[in-house]
């Protein structure tokens, strides 16, 4: 058995269980999880709100991302063997499997070596939220000659693109309101930040846009035509009602290469990961009604407590 935040069933609020764990079949990885995050999806999930729309069978265990370290592998796997340390990232919204439990069986060509110098929380904090961060960045071509903002910057997925994007040479601006939230972000690489508590104005020279929160339609209308608008929302052209700009919804894939490549920066310290918090898994279910009202950096939790 494993401990796990999990939904139990359609009316049940999620809550710390046991779960059983089945032994790793032909291809597979047991793997001992020492950390994992919380992203938008495990609050949507927690809600109820997908399932009228995603298959599923309770418990739904919650979770997209973890690091921990292998404890046995399946028949023909050969390349991975017990204590090695490993990070994965579960994307698409299926909700077979989840990450938020002590322990998982996971495809062993889906995983990615933890490199030297890199803690677990790190890779666990990175995660999804820096695969789709990468997506965005990557979709928009950026260059030094770009100005991008970044929308919905202090989440997750923002404070992972703005270095990113700063690291194409581009100059960044960030939405943020004043106070720590400015400061926050500014000391991740953003130029200048957007306040938009009252409306939003476009920063000077925009060229481009991250969408990971906010109104699409309102911050697509900050573009000149020929601007480019990656969203991580499902935006579309259509829906923001512009033709006159490149309307991109991006839908990240976590491929060993890309979770592997991610993992690298951060040990090199290219790339920071902002934990703003660590819960122990017994308050697990309080790091997801923290993440619900949460503004500032990823929440990880160690799944050891």
């Amino acid at each position: 058995m494993a401990r796990a935040l999990a939904v139990a069933a359609r009316d049940q609020n999620p809550t710390v269980m046991d779960v059983s764990v089945p032994n790793p079949g032909p291809g597979q990885i047991r793997v001992a999880v020492e950390a994992a995050s919380l992203n938008g999806i495990d609050a949507a999930t927690g809600a109820g709100l997908l399932w009228d729309s995603v298959p599923h069978n309770f418990p739904v265990v919650l979770g997209r991302d973890f690091a921990g370290t292998v404890e046995r592998v399946g028949p023909g796997v050969a390349t991975i063997r017990p204590r090695d340390r490993v990070a994965g990232v579960i994307t698409g919204t299926s909700l077979a499997r989840g990450a938020l439990t002590d322990t998982i069986i996971f495809d062993a060509r889906g995983v990615a070596p933890l490199p030297p110098g890199i803690s677990e929380e790190q890779a666990a904090g990175a995660g999804l939220a820096a695969v789709t961060a990468k997506a965005l960045v990557d979709v928009l071509a950026l260059s030094s000659s770009d100005t991008v903002l970044i929308a919905g910057a202090t989440g997750g997925v923002g404070v992972f693109a703005v270095q990113l994007a700063r690291a194409t040479g581009a100059t960044v601006y960030a939405t943020a309101r004043p106070g720590e939230p400015e400061e926050f972000i500014r000391a991740l690489g953003a130029a200048g930040t957007v306040d938009y508590t009252d409306g939003i104005a476009a920063p000077p020279g925009l060229t481009a846009i991250v969408h990971a929160a906010g109104d699409a339609a309102a911050l697509a209308a900050l573009l000149p035509a020929g601007g480019r608008f990656a969203s991580a929302n499902g935006a579309t052209a259509e829906a923001v009602g512009r033709t006159d700009i490149t309307v991109t919804p991006v839908t990240s894939t976590a491929t060993p290469a890309t979770v592997g490549g991610i993992l690298d920066a951060i040990a090199s310290g290219a790339l920071q990961v902002p934990i703003t918090h660590t819960y122990p898994m017994s308050e697990a279910p309080r790091a997801l009604a923290d993440f619900r009202g949460h503004k500032l950096g990823k929440l990880v939790v160690d799944t050891r407590r």
